[in-house]
This record gives structure tokens, sequence and C-alpha cells, in this order.
């Protein structure tokens, strides 16, 4: 039969399993608890049987933290009509992109955006119906009997005219499965009626290891015979080792080398605290010809700022409708404002490390990583040994954090564990310290946003414009993407469209500028500095109007039904506009590709320090179908939470092109005692899913910006809100 997959006799009769053919031509295994064996047999390429019952459910975005791992497999389980508490999970190392591939990111195995559940909801159920198919394919086939009267209960196969019954790990230990069944189509899908899992609150698969200190990231992998490597990093982006005296790092014990190479000073050693010692006894003379030299963050947002406001500059269309420039110009009332964002670090709580070793041709390598993209690493390590992907023996691991610093990094500190274990001949282990991180890190870029609006006599928002002035994130960060991107640098510029808004003169545009640090996408990417600075206008578009924030939201979310229930959701859990006494609310209605939310902070401030208080966070949240509902709600709250603390406190400066700050003394994220106390509601709307790791950063900075000016009638333009700004704002 065409489709089937048949043991081997020896491999059959190993399993020490028997078979006994009953009357009704069905099958009863027997197994012999001393000599059976579990078989497994793959399914699919998504599941894997045991003939002990465990299902092994495979994943294919990467586990940074953000529950994939969790809501991925469910989403499968739901179909094949899964027993839960058998299934194993299984995140996927690697594989062709034509099956496993997000179509969110470009249909490869890439993570970030809050991609996963968009992109892998209708695979997964396919995924998860085929596999059902060929469950009750294969048991019609061992009872004799038509597919169609067989059905499923979870974990159960089930022919009711008989009273047959097969678990799901009797198929695995049948002689044959039938692989060869009808494709699924969407008709053949579960009606949301007949959801068992979906929508539920299992507990999160990674939280155990986790919490027990089982989990094994990039940075805890030990392999035999490594080295572990520290580098000397040029303080300056650019610049070049010229000399290097390593006569005291060389008499460090357990030191096996120093290996200048064109950008760093590589220190390999038996032990990581032998190589960080013997690193801080090199004496390294590096270049001092680079451009980033003169980087310096104050002088250089002042520049972004300028090119911001000056419409002479050209900018490059993002989202237009009609024509907000004409109509500007002939608008009779017209409001000007201006707000600026600096560089931050994504501050992960595992540092970078990569795990490489070569062999001994020096064309392929095993590899342990941990990376938002599976696809992007194997390419970076097969172009850094000059062979092709399929010498890439790829293991990705979890992340102690992401929020895009481990996107498109592999080329650099995978590529450095590639050429020093092929060098050594030996596997290779770089560790970068949180020194090393920060002052080398790729940071989300400083913005300025320059607006314009036209307000019409009744106070109707009729034409806006969002110029937003930044170098590309896209050009640095993923070159071949920006070379195919028409200057549309979707991480710098999504977030600006508004299209929820009802304006009809509207224009968003993205002034380029050269980049005067690295820079790459951060959590909420354009969303979070794009959405402080349109609904913090909003804002002063109502006051100007002589209307209120919730009023002037409700009337340009007129045509957005699922933006209004967020909106007056949030209004509601917060009871908007009557906050204790000297505290005060703010308001910010936000977005995040198709995730809609409204966030209102509760603040208060101390005029004599200029420190701003968050008491509570209220957030209405509407994520299409709530896979993991629980999940949805602790990512908005992290979202959350991240984007309060960047918004407040995290801030690189720059000068000399040299990173300032060091470690979380000098770059100090919120404290535990800082944490508000944050609501979150989800709405069901019925939407397809989206995700929900993003959308609570958009809507912090304008809701925190909008109360801080009810609180005292002062609009705070720049992030972070640290105190001496605050208290200058006060002053003037």
């Amino acid at each position: 039969m065409s489709g089937t997959t048949h043991p081997s006799r020896r491999g059959f009769l190993g399993s020490a399993i028997g078979f006994a053919v009953l009357a009704g031509g069905g099958l009863q295994v027997l197994r012999d608890a001393a000599l059976a064996q579990p078989t497994s047999r793959a399914v699919n390429a998504w599941v894997t049987l045991s003939s002990d019952g465990e299902v092994v459910i495979r994943f294919a975005s990467a586990e940074m933290g953000q529950g994939v791992n969790t809501s991925l497999p469910m989403i499968l389980a739901e179909e094949m009509d899964a027993d839960w508490s058998r299934v194993r999970v299984e995140q996927l190392d690697q594989g062709p992109v034509a099956t496993f591939g997000n179509p969110n990111t470009g249909g490869i195995l890439f993570t970030a955006g809050s991609s996963s559940v968009e992109g892998y909801f209708a695979i997964m159920r396919r995924a998860g119906a085929h596999a059902r198919r060929i469950l009750i394919h294969s048991a019609a086939q061992a009872w004799r009997v038509r597919p169609g009267e067989v059905t499923t209960e979870p974990g159960v196969i089930l022919h009711r005219a008989s009273g047959r019954r097969m678990e799901f790990g009797a198929v695995a230990a049948l002689p044959q499965i039938v692989t060869d069944v009808p494709p699924v189509s969407d008709a053949d899908l579960k009606p949301r009626s007949a959801w068992r899992l979906i929508g539920t609150n299992p507990d999160r698969r990674d939280i155990p290891g986790k919490t027990r200190g089982g989990t094994v990231y990039s940075i805890d992998v030990r392999v035999p015979n490594m080295l572990y490597a520290a580098l000397a990093l040029p303080p300056v982006e650019g610049e070049r080792p010229v000399r290097v005296s390593d006569t005291r790092a060389l008499a460090v014990p357990g030191v096996a080398r120093v290996i200048r190479m064109p950008h760093a000073v590589a220190v390999l050693a038996e032990r990581w605290e032998a190589a960080t010692a013997a690193r801080d006894a090199l004496d390294v003379e590096w270049t001092t010809s680079s451009p980033f030299r003169s980087a310096d963050t104050e002088k250089d947002l002042a520049e972004t700022a300028s090119a911001a406001r000056d419409l002479n500059r050209p900018g490059v269309p993002w989202e237009a409708r009609g024509n907000a420039p004409d109509a500007i110009a002939a608008g009779a009332r017209v409001i000007e404002a201006e707000y600026r964002t600096e560089p931050t670090y994504h501050a992960q709580m595992e540092p970078l490390a990569a795990i490489a070793s070569v062999d001994p041709d020096g064309r392929g390598a095993e590899v342990w990583l941990g990376t938002q993209s599976q696809t992007v690493s194997i390419a970076a390590a097969a172009q850094a040994l000059e062979t092709t992907p399929d010498r890439i023996r790829f293991h990705a691991m979890q992340m102690g954090g992401g929020f895009g610093r481990r996107t498109f990094f592999a080329r650099d500190i995978l590529r450095d564990a590639l050429l020093l274990s092929r060098e050594m001949r030996r596997p290779v282990k770089v560790m970068w310290t949180r020194e090393d991180d920060i002052r080398n890190g790729w940071f989300r870029p400083a913005t300025a946003h320059h607006l314009q609006a036209v307000l019409s006599p009744e106070g109707r928002v009729t034409a806006l414009r969002h110029r937003v002035a930044s170098p590309s994130v896209l050009a640095f960060a993923a070159p071949q993407r920006w070379a195919a991107a028409n200057n549309r640098d979707i991480l710098v510029m999504e977030g600006t469209e508004s299209t929820d808004y009802a304006i009809p003169d509207f224009l968003a545009e993205h002034v380029i500028l050269e980049r005067r640090a690295r820079v790459s996408a951060w959590r909420g990417i354009g969303w979070g500095p794009n959405l402080y600075a349109r609904e913090a206008f909003i804002d002063e578009l109502a006051e100007a109007a002589g209307s209120d924030p919730v009023s002037i939201r409700r009337q340009l979310l007129a045509s957005s039904p699922r933006g209004l229930a967020v909106l007056d959701t949030v209004v509601a859990m917060s009871d908007f506009g009557r906050p204790p006494p000297r505290r005060a609310h703010g308001i910010s209605f936000a977005g995040y590709k198709a995730t809609l939310g409204a966030g209102v902070a509760e603040v208060s401030l101390n005029t004599d320090t200029g420190e701003i208080r968050v008491h509570r966070f209220w957030a209405a949240v509407d994520s299409g179908i709530a896979i993991h509902p629980k999940n949805l709600e602790a990512q908005a709250e992290g979202g959350i939470i991240f984007g309060l603390s960047g918004l407040l406190k995290e801030r690189i400066t720059i000068s000399g092109g040299e990173v300032q700050q060091a470690n979380f003394h000098d770059y100090e994220p919120m404290r535990i005692h800082e944490i508000p106390e944050v609501r979150i509601r989800i709405i069901e709307s019925g939407a397809p899913p989206s995700g929900a790791g993003e959308i609570g950063v958009p809507m912090t900075g304008a809701a925190v910006a909008n109360a801080v000016h009810a609180l005292t009638g002062k609009r705070l333009r720049q992030m972070p809100f640290t105190p001496d700004r605050v208290k200058q704002a006060l002053s003037t």
C-alpha cells in the first residue's frame, strides 16, 4: 500500500510487543512490562508518537520567555486531539523552511515582531489535523473498517460501532501506519465550538526548568575539550588592534593562546576565569581613525531633530492617504509638535554566548546558540566557514531574553566562535560579559518626530503629517533585506500608519540619517517611539480643540469597532479621569500590527526630585483569538513593565564614539519595588490570533507623558523621562 511505513522484522521483534488478531479484525496490543521498550514513529514533520503514549510536538519558533513552546504546540494538539498531559514539546533546531518557515517573517525560521502565533496558527492547525487523519486511517486499516467510521477523543481513537478503542501510543507500535491520506483543507478543521484546549490555561512548559535551574542556555553549554574565549573589543566601533602586548596574559595559568583578530584580540583558556583575567592583563593599542569617534548623543540627537523639522529635506513615504502636505499648507489652524527618543539597550538577562566545534576539514561544524533565527544563524555560520548550510549541525538553545538583540547577531559572536575553533582545532565557547554587551550593544536608535496636524473649526483632525528622523535599522542589522526594501525600513517606521484613525489626509515619512552607533530592533520596534510621539500629540490636539483625551480618540476611532472596544474598556477599568488626590491619569491608544490595545497610567510626581512614580497601569488588549489567555496577559504585562523601564530610566549615552554605560549600576532598569500594579483585560473579538509580546510597550510612553501633563500642565517631549529632564520641563 502506498504511503505506508514498514518496520524491519528485527526492529518489530525487538520491541517485544505481541499482537492478537481479534474476531472483529482489530488489534489488541499486548505488552510484556519486563521486555517492552517504547518505539517511536514520525507521523508527520511536526509530530512523533511513542508506543508508551507520549506525543512529541515540534515548534519552529524560538523560545525566549514568550511561551511559544506552550502556545504553538497547544494549537497542533487541539486539532490532533492529543491528550495534553501526554505531550512533550521540542524546539526545532533546523529544517527545511518550506515546511517550517514562518510566512510572517519572510518564510524562514525567524522569531520576532510577535509573529509566532499569528504566522503559525493555520500551519499548526493543519499539521494537527493531518496527524489526526493519519491516526484515524491507520487505526481503520488495523481494524479493517472505513476511516469515516472512526473518530477521536483526547489521546484515543474510537470505533463506536464496535466499541473498540486504541490509544495514540498504540499506533506507534502497529506494523504499519497509513501516511498517504487525503490532504487537509480548512473545512476539515475543528469548529471553535469543539475546541477543548485552545483558550484554556495549562502551565507553561518552560517554567519548571527555569524555576528549578534545569534549563540549559547557551551560556551554560559545555562540551568535551572546550576552550573559553574572552575578547578584548575596541572602545569605538570600527577600530582595529595595531599593537598587542600579551606577555602578562600568557603568564596566567590555563591560558592556551592569544589571537589577534581584525576586530578584536581573543584570549583562549581552559577556564573562563583564566580567559577574563588574561584579557584584563593585555596591553592593546587600537587605531584611532574610525568615523564613529565623532559620535556624541546630545549633538547627534540635536541634528536628528533638525532633520525631522526641515520640511525641505525629503523623506521616504511610509503611509500616505489623501494629500497631507497640501492640506496642512492650506489649513486655517495648524498645530505642530516635536518629540525625541534616545538610544536604548536591550538589557536581556543572559549575556551573549556561542559555542562552536569545527570539523577537522574546517568546512563543517556543530554549534550551540540561543538565537531568534535558526535560518539566519545557520547561514552566518556557513558564510564564516565558506561552506554550505547542510554542513552546519545546529542546536537552538532557549534564550534568557531576546527583545531583538538575538536576531542578526550571529554574524559577529558565532562567526568568532567558529573561526577560533577552526584555528585551535578544539571546541570554543565565546562569551561576552555584561560590560562587553552594553559597550558593544546594538541599540534602539535615537529618533526625532516632527508632527503637524490641521484642526477643523469643529475640532476634528482633518490632516496629520508624521516625520520620523532616524538611521535605518535594516541597513545595519540586515543589509540584504535593506537592499530589497526600497528604502522602506519596517523596523523604524512600523506603527506610524495610524490606519485605525479616521484622518482624511495623512502622511508618515522617514528621514533617513547616517547611523552613529550600531542599531537593532528593540521590543516593540518602531511602534514604541512612534506611538509615544503620536499619542502625546493627540492629547495636545485635544487640548487645542477644547476636547478631552477620550473624546478625541473616540472620534478618531469611529470606524474602528475593535479600537473603540479597547479604548472604552480601559476607560471603564481605570475610571479614567478620576484619580486619587495628587495623582493623575494619562491615556494612550496603541496597536502592534494586528493587535490593538489601550493603556492608562496613574502617576504621581515628586516635584523636588523630578521622580515620576507610576502607581497603577491598566490595559485592554485585543489580539484576536486567545490561544493561552493567562500567558497572553503575562506577555502584555511584561511589555508594559519593559516599556515603563525604558521610558523612565534606561538610557544609553555616547561620547567620542564610546558608550558611557557599563553595567546595571549605570544602566539601571526598573527595580521590583518600582513596578506598578498592572491590570490586563483581554477582549475576545474573534479576529485571527495575533501577537501580544510587544503590545504593552507602545502604550506606555504617551500614557505616562499625558498623565504628567494632566498633573503639571507640562509636556515631556524626550524619552527617557529622567528626573533632571522632568525638573527642567517643570521650570519652563
